[in-house]
C-alpha cells in the first residue's frame, strides 16, 4: 500500500490527523495482540524462514527473501517461497506457475519469488505450508507474514526501511504501524535495515544487519533521458534510485501501489516518452504487471538486495539449516 503523507510528517495538520485516527490504532493493535495470545501455530516439518516487517508499505522484503532463499539454495536446501498474494485474485494454495498465472491471479511478488525457486500463494499459511511439504521443502521462505500467527517461524528477521524507520510511530490507520516495536521486536531473531538512515530500534538486542537495494544492469539507462513511472510503496525511491545510477529523469509518474495498469495508461506513457525522445522505464515488480502485448517499448530495471554484515547473516542461516536435525 501507498503510505499517507501524514504518516512521516511532523505538520500539525499531520499530527491532528494521526491523533483523531489514535483510537482506531489501539484497536488495530489490540486485535494483533489477541490472535498472538489465542494462536496455536502449526509446526511444519519443513524448517520456516520468515521475512517481515513492522510497517505497511514497501520496506524490501521480497528482494530481501529472494537473497536469503539464494544463500540457503547455495547450502544445498530445496526452498519454496510462500506469499500471500497480494494483489492477486486466487485464494490458493496454488503453485505458481509463470507460464499459467498473471500477476492478477497471484500478484507481483509472487511472480519474482516463482522466477527464482517455486514459490505458493495461499491466504491460509498452514494450508501453503502444508503444499510446500508436498513439493519437498526443506526450508519454507516467507515472503511477509511476521504478524500471522497461524504458522510457527524458525527465524524471524525484520526489514526496516531504514530513512522512515517507524514513521510517526503509531499504530495504523493513525501511523504506518502494524505493531508496536516493542512487541514485534521481541519476537524477531535480525534486523536488516534497508537503505540509508540509521533509525532508532529500542529494545531490540539482536543482530541488526544493513542492506541496499542495487539495479542489475545501471548502464542500460546510465546517460540516458529516461521517463519514469511505479506502482510501489515508495515510488520515489526508484526514480532517486535513477538518478543516483546516472540516468537523465526527464519525467515521472506515480501510481496507487500494485497498480494495474491499462492500456490506455501504457499509450499515453509511450506517446509522452516518444515525444521527449526518452526511455520509458519502470521496476520489475511494475512490469510483470502489465500485459505481455502491452510491455513492447517499455523497459524493466530489475534490482537486487546487496546484503552488508554478512559473517553475521551466515551464522544466522547456519542455525536455521542445523534446526531440528
Amino acid at each position: 500500500m501507498r503510505a499517507p503523507k501524514f504518516w512521516t510528517s511532523d505538520s500539525l495538520t499531520a499530527k491532528g490527523i494521526a491523533n483523531a485516527l489514535s483510537p482506531l490504532g489501539l484497536l488495530y493493535g489490540f486485535a494483533v495482540r489477541s490472535r498472538l495470545s489465542r494462536a496455536r501455530p502449526y509446526r511444519s516439518c519443513a524448517r520456516v524462514l520468515c521475512v517481515g516487517n513492522l510497517t505497511a508499505g514497501g520496506s524490501g522484503k521480497t528482494p530481501i527473501a529472494i537473497a536469503l532463499g539464494g544463500m540457503l539454495s547455495a547450502r544445498g536446501k530445496k526452498i519454496v517461497f510462500l506469499s500471500r498474494g497480494y494483489g492477486g485474485r486466487l485464494r490458493g494454495p496454488v503453485a505458481v506457475d509463470a507460464g499459467r498465472h498473471s500477476a492478477a491471479d497471484v500478484g507481483d511478488e509472487a511472480l519474482l519469488l516463482a522466477a527464482k525457486a517455486p514459490a505458493i500463494v495461499s491466504r491460509d499459511r498452514v494450508a501453503g505450508a502444508k503444499l510446500a511439504e508436498t513439493l519437498g521443502a526443506d526450508i519454507i521462505v516467507m515472503d511477509d507474514g511476521f504478524q500471522n500467527f497461524q504458522l510457527h517461524k524458525d527465524v524471524s528477521i525484520v526489514v526496516i526501511d531504514a530513512t522512515t524507520g517507524f514513521g510517526n510511530g503509531r499504530l495504523i490507520p493513525a501511523g504506518p504501524l502494524r505493531e508496536l516495536p516493542s512487541d514485534g521486536l521481541k519476537r524477531a531473531d535480525a534486523v536488516i535495515l534497508m537503505g540509508d538512515g540509521i533509525p532508532e530500534i529500542p529494545g531490540f538486542d539482536g543482530p541488526i544487519l544493513h542492506a541496499q537495494l542495487a539495479p542489475d544492469a545501471p548502464d542500460v539507462v546510465a546517460g540516458c533521458p529516461v521517463l519514469a513511472f511505479a506502482g510501489i510503496g515508495r515510488p520515489d525511491k526508484f526514480f532517486h534510485t535513477l538518478q543516483l545510477i546516472g540516468a537523465s529523469v526527464t519525467a515521472t509518474r506515480s501510481f496507487s501501489d500494485h497498480h494495474r495498469y491499462s492500456a490506455s495508461e501504457l499509450t499515453a506513457l509511450k506517446a509522452t516518452a516518444d515525444t521527449a525522445g526518452a526511455l520509458l522505464v519502470t521496476t520489475e515488480k511494475d512490469f510483470v504487471r502489465i500485459d505481455s502485448i502491452n510491455r513492447k517499448g517499455i523497459l524493466s530495471l530489475p534490482v537486487h538486495a546487496v546484503l552488508a554484515d554478512v559473517d553475521q547473516l551466515h551464522r544466522l542461516l547456519d542455525s536455521l539449516v542445523a534446526a531440528r536435525a
